[in-house]
């Protein structure tokens, strides 16, 4: 037989789910803005998954710096497997105009690619397009370089010193992911054209990969394993399980951000599933009356509605779960082509049940509540139509409470960064808290306020220090999400003005590399010529460079494995140095002195306080070198700040001079220039020195304001879902208090006041609730942007005054609107029979 608690929900669920739009909306689209999240991010891992060997260019890439793989490396590779070779470096393209841009060139042997193909267009083959003819290498090259040089498939052109016959343009490469981002346009040639060429000189900025295809069957992690013991430390080896360990991260970190959203949306429309559930409840006082007035015990009144509940529940995480599992491939169909990683697009379970739990567990947490009032409330009370009273402690507010510590547990047992995630996680607990304290706040202060207004003013004011204030019940929802906005907003300009603005005026315009040892004097007045100008300390700056790598601390070796992952950089690979004598400008030290500026002793050196963090390095500690084939014990001297964007001395290690003496050591320069000073500088450098590379730092700047332009609108996109929560939780609110609304207005007519008092009163009550939580959101924002900008990105703070100014207009007048929607409304109806009604 069907329970008696089953028997009743169903004949109640007969009569539609009218009272429970709202509910629904509120769920379905927190949890379809996760499962989208989700999807789209199982759809880019599983992607690159299926395409890990072409990405990585076989089975395993071995790569070493400033050098090649000597013979008995080689001869180990190829026990292996299959290998080919490739060397990486930077080079200046000049057309037969005179024209110079700065390119990546790559050299190939004659096995490259093992996995994947290359795609051209006007060349049959890369190795037919690569071939010497007539002592001449050819080359592929990217379409934007062929623009900017004005040059033609068939042209020839200088790389540094080394003649290249264009033969084809490159559109695709397969390892092309696993290489990371390029300064400029890529061009392929032979690998014995770049070894004459002279990229791969001693001191040069050379990387040389050795990609390698295992016989079928290998066990990967045994063969990685085997050729590390091999080869030793000093080659760094990566596998095609991790193929792209920086687009990995970059997909986990895009999923856990857009999922928060539909998180804190899932919050926001908590308060649309508390009073939709509490509007329900109390249009069902007379049942509940009936029912405990005839000996139904709380429990089964509670068991009635939470069945009917738990259905629609249901319900509105399956509408979020289709409309998620479905966007996704809606926009694989559209822009699939267009991606910049590979993509299967599919229906994945595992982030659709992530989705329904994270659904099921709000409506839980917000639902519960309401159940145990009408659960505890006596039936003279609810005879009397009060449903109002106090929530007690019962199994309905333990059940709320757990569901909410699901809840944030979820959230960040699933996140990538769990520590970011409970901080995210209490930021959004106490700005809600804090929110609905603002909420309860204003309504006091407006029944306050009230004695001393008149007319359609303290109307407004009335209503809104009413019990079922809109300032109560949505103003938490609305500020939650213009607060998610305002931070995405805030964030978003600040970082935009560093790259746009302030970035160029405080950092060099040029970077010069590969600078001959020899001949700074004359590189110098090469680049006066260019410039027109005499140079100064304040624009323009040379130093000697080399790279490094730091492999023992304190007299133990370097543990990489025992290094956290985000301070990795400065030990598991070569960084940059410089030896320097006299202390420069704006050295930035925290700790320790400079040494001075004719220093001859043993050798010390400056470190960036980020590279010291890895190891816990201190001043006084010592520390192992490898430069140059050479190890260098050194005293750690200085600790310092190094301001990597900015114009000076920005190299994570300096030595003393006296430690490199007699090295003939390349040297970089950084310069501020006018646009036309670095096309003049650029084609000056070209006659008399051709191999110095020059990096338009502007040119990247450029490169990097339209990468946030284009991602703009997706991520203010995502974090309008939160603030479209906000706008249900003011629906629900106007749709909850409809009938009320209606007797109001009713009475108001009677006593005499006109539409346009009555008209006003509404939208000055729901005006004023707009512009509160906007206040508080942007507020919020701010406070949740500012730490984002400054601590995490280390970027000047400004205020983008507009955006803040148009989320504020945006939510008074959405709430003011809603507000003259529940004015019409309840002006409607004609007074007799509202007042009938009741």
């Amino acid at each position: 037989m069907t329970p008696l608690s089953f028997r009743f929900a169903a004949r109640e669920l007969r009569g539609g789910v009218r009272g429970f739009r709202i509910f629904l909306a509120c769920l379905a689209l927190g949890v379809a803005a996760i499962a989208a999240a989700g999807s789209t991010a199982e759809a880019f891992r599983r992607g690159l998954a299926s395409q890990a060997s072409e990405i990585l260019g076989g089975d395993l890439a071995l790569t070493v710096r400033q050098r090649a793989f000597n013979s008995a490396e080689q001869a180990t590779l190829s026990r292996a497997g299959q290998v080919s070779y490739s060397v990486a470096s930077m080079a200046m393209a000049q057309s037969p105009s005179g024209d110079r841009r700065l390119i990546e060139l790559r050299g190939v042997n004659d096995t490259y690619p093992l996995t994947g193909r290359v795609t051209l267009k006007g060349a049959s083959s890369l190795q037919a397009a690569i071939a010497p003819v007539g002592g001449v290498a050819g080359a592929v090259v990217e379409q934007p370089l062929l623009d900017k040089l004005h040059m033609r498939v068939g042209d020839t052109f200088l790389a540094g010193n080394l003649p290249l016959v264009v033969r084809g343009v490159l559109l695709e490469e397969p390892d092309r992911l696993s290489r990371g981002f390029a300064l400029g346009p890529r061009v392929i040639t032979d690998l014995a054209a770049v070894q004459k060429g002279g990229f791969m000189a001693p001191g040069l900025p050379f990387g040389v990969t050795a990609r390698v295809e295992l016989p079928a069957g290998t066990p990967l992690a045994a063969a990685k394993r085997d050729l590390q013991h091999k080869l030793g430390g000093l080659v760094r080896i990566r596998d095609r399980e991790d193929a792209a360990p920086g687009i990995h991260r970059l997909i986990d970190q895009l999923e856990y951000f857009l999922g928060f959203i539909g998180l804190a949306s899932l919050v926001a429309g908590g308060l649309g599933v508390f009073g939709a559930v509490s509007a329900y409840l109390e249009a069902r006082k007379p049942v509940i009356a009936t029912l405990k007035a005839l000996g139904a015990e709380g429990q089964l009144v509670r068991d009635i509605y939470l069945i009917q509940i738990g259905l629609l529940a249901a319900l509105g995480v399956a509408i979020g779960l289709a409309i998620g599992a479905a966007a996704p491939l809606l926009m694989g169909e559209i822009v699939k082509s267009s991606l910049p990683i590979p993509a299967l697009f599919a229906v994945y379970p595992a982030p659709l049940l992530k989705a329904a739990a994270f659904g099921l567990l709000s409506a839980a947490a917000f639902s519960l509540a309401p159940l145990g009032r009408a659960r505890s409330t006596p039936p003279a009370s609810l005879f009397r139509s009060d449903l109002s009273g106090t929530f007690k402690i019962g199994p309905e507010i333990v059940g709320a409470v757990l569901a909410a510590m699901g809840l944030a547990a979820m959230a960040v047992v699933t996140a990538p960064t769990p520590l970011a995630a409970t901080i995210m996680i209490a930021g959004v607990a106490v700005s809600f808290g804090l929110l609905w304290a603002l909420g309860w706040g204003s309504a006091v202060l407006a029944g306050k306020a009230r004695a001393g207004a008149r007319g359609p003013l303290r109307i407004g004011l009335a209503n809104l220090s009413g019990p079922h204030s809109a300032a109560r019940t949505a103003s938490p929802a609305i500020g939650l999400g213009v607060a998610l906005l305002a931070a995405v907003v805030l964030i978003q300009s600040a970082l935009l003005n560093q790259v746009a603005e302030v970035a160029p005026r405080t950092a060099p315009a040029l970077v010069f590399t590969d600078i001959p040892g020899d001949r700074p004097a004359e590189f110098d007045a090469a680049v006066q010529r260019g410039f027109g100008a005499p140079l100064t300390p304040k624009n323009y700056l040379r130093e000697p460079f080399v790279t490094g790598r730091i492999t023992k601390v304190r007299g133990q070796p370097v543990d990489v494995q025992k290094i956290a992952r985000s301070d990795r950089w400065a030990y598991d690979s070569d960084i940059s140095m410089s030896a320097i004598g006299p202390e420069p400008e704006g050295a930035g030290i925290e700790d320790g002195r400079w040494w001075s500026a004719n220093y001859a002793g043993p050798a010390q050196v400056a470190m960036d306080v980020d590279v010291a963090r890895g190891e816990q390095i201190k001043v006084g500690d010592q520390v192992r070198l490898s430069v140059l084939g050479n190890d260098i014990d050194a005293r750690v001297a200085v600790l310092r700040k190094v301001d990597f964007g900015g114009f000076g001395a920005s190299f994570p290690l300096v030595i003393t001079p006296s430690a490199v003496a007699g090295a003939n050591l390349r040297q970089v320069a950084i310069a501020k220039a006018s646009k036309a000073q670095e096309a003049s500088v650029i084609r000056e450098l070209g006659h008399s020195f051709p191999t110095v590379n020059v990096i338009s730092v502007r040119e990247q700047l450029e490169a990097a304001t339209d990468l946030f332009d284009r991602l703009a609108l997706a991520v203010r996109g995502a974090a309008a879902v939160a603030a479209l929560a906000g706008l249900l939780v003011l629906t629900g609110a106007i749709a909850a208090r409809a009938r009320a609304r209606t007797r109001e207005a009713a009475i108001l007519k009677v006593l005499g006041a006109s539409r346009g008092q009555i008209l006003s009163a509404y939208v000055l009550e729901y005006g004023a609730v707009g512009v509160i939580a906007g206040a508080a959101g942007v507020a919020l924002g701010y406070a949740a942007a500012w730490p984002v900008v400054v601590k995490v990105f280390h970027a000047k703070w400004s205020m983008d005054w507009s955006g803040v100014a148009a989320l504020l207009a945006a939510a008074a007048l959405v709430a003011g609107f809603g507000g003259l929607l529940a004015a019409f409304q309840a002006l409607s109806k004609r007074p007799a029979p509202a007042l009938r009604a009741e």
